[in-house]
């Protein structure tokens, strides 16, 4: 029966697993409760491919217990008292050393089934999941463990798995394998951080490598065309998802159009052509705003743009709108002015609408003279004293001007008119 290369040649010790220095290494956290032979509820949390379920795997064949295996996205209850009932009896004497697979897909109900068990200790539970477990773990079972965040490899860790599986590979294969120049790099870098895509991607090539003089030849065109695309990790419902935008805007903020370049590649390269418009406008009034009020009417037809033509032409003007929002001068004196009248709404302080502000229709008072509103046009330089904020907060300010060039011109001209106001 055909069993994958990636299982295969999974590490047996932690000495043989890739990366994960900052909790396997000789001092790492992970690595010294393992070796202390006292395992705690763990949650390990992580990217596809970076040796979650190797190193639960390891944990499970030294810790003398039974081991239990149970995937989320299949297991129900059923699964689980299943489990339940092995406990306390020869099956399972010392207890259950639950390995749960992908946690997330487990709804509250069948996570919470699990408590009272991990609480008197009868079930040892080591789950895995691809989410950020703070989002999608409950609480109580959250409480109970200890969450361990595994890091996407490095291409120069993935390096080492790719030549580990070309030479299993030729041992098995009785013949040697040449690779041209750069294979194995390639492949380590195309896989996003992936182990178990890279090794996947040996085989493959090793499967359709071309014997010649006795050796097997794997290229760097077949390389490339094994890899195509497979270094993106991108889930339009997952961590990578939202991280991707976040990184995003953040580098658009901090004015750095390289990197804002590069996290458009990403979403380019998804596909995800709406959530990258959605994200420019955004950007173009929260982080550019008033700074350069061009900048929104500019960005919104690199928006239509990039909407009528499609991909791949679309990426054209959505970099232009990167380039420009990224370099362009920043003030967020807008969105924190909206945001501060917001929670003062929120929090009840408003007030009544003064009298002059009103509309003329609600003038039914039978006051002589009218509301006593002041027609700003009808005096110099179109500007009157007189009061707009209800009076419970008539003195709050929420918009400062900010330090750029558009703003404090702004601001200088109505210093000038308002006599030094703000």
């Amino acid at each position: 029966m055909y069993r994958p290369l990636a299982d295969e040649i999974r590490p047996q010790t932690l000495d043989e697993v890739y990366g994960q220095e900052h909790i396997l290494g000789k001092n790492g956290f992970l690595r010294r409760v393992i070796d202390s032979g006292s395992i705690p509820n763990m949650i390990f949390y992580g990217p596809s491919g970076c040796g979650k379920t190797t190193v639960a795997n390891i944990i499970a064949a030294t810790s003398g217990r039974v081991l239990r295996k149970l995937n989320a996205t299949t297991a129900g209850i059923a699964d689980i008292k299943d489990i339940i009932s092995d406990l306390d009896t020869m099956l399972a004497p010392n207890g259950v050393l639950l390995y749960l697979d992908e946690i997330q897909y487990f709804n509250k109900k069948q996570q919470q089934s699990l408590l009272q068990y991990l609480e008197n200790g009868k079930i040892t539970m080591i789950a895995s999941t691809t989410e950020n477990p703070y989002f999608y773990v409950y609480n109580a079972i959250l409480s109970r463990c200890t969450v361990f965040e595994f890091k996407e490899l490095t291409a120069q860790a993935v390096i080492k798995a790719v030549d580990r599986a070309f030479a299993f590979l030729a041992e098995k294969r009785g013949m040697p394998i040449d690779r041209e120049a750069g294979v194995s790099e390639h492949i380590a870098s195309a896989c996003g951080g992936d182990v178990r895509k890279a090794i996947n991607a040996a085989e493959l090539l090793t499967t359709a490598a071309v014997e010649r003089d006795g050796k097997l030849i794997v290229t760097m065109e077949d390389a490339k065309t094994v890899s195509q695309k497979s270094a993106m990790r991108y889930d339009r419902d997952g961590d990578s998802h939202y991280d991707i935008i976040s990184a995003l805007q953040k580098s658009i903020r901090g004015s750095d159009p390289d990197a804002g370049i590069h996290y458009l590649a990403r979403l380019v390269e998804a596909g995800d052509l709406p959530i990258i418009c959605r994200r420019l406008l955004v950007i173009a009034a929260e982080d550019v705003g008033l700074a350069y009020p061009q900048a929104i009417p500019i960005v919104k037809a690199c928006v239509d743009s990039a909407l009528q033509l499609g991909f791949p032409e679309a990426q054209i003007p959505l970099a232009d709108a990167v380039i420009l929002l990224a370099t362009a001068p920043k003030s967020n004196a807008g969105c924190v002015a909206i945001e501060k009248a917001v929670a003062d709404v929120k929090a009840g302080r408003s007030g009544d609408i003064p009298r002059q502000l009103q509309n003329v229709h609600a003038d039914t008072t039978g006051v002589t003279g009218g509301q006593g509103y002041l027609y700003p046009h009808d005096y110099p330089n179109h500007w009157v004293r007189q009061q707009y904020l209800p009076d419970a907060i008539r003195d709050a300010v929420y918009y400062k001007y900010g330090e750029n060039k558009t703003e404090q011109a702004a601001k200088k001209y109505w210093d000038a008119i308002k006599g030094g106001e703000d």
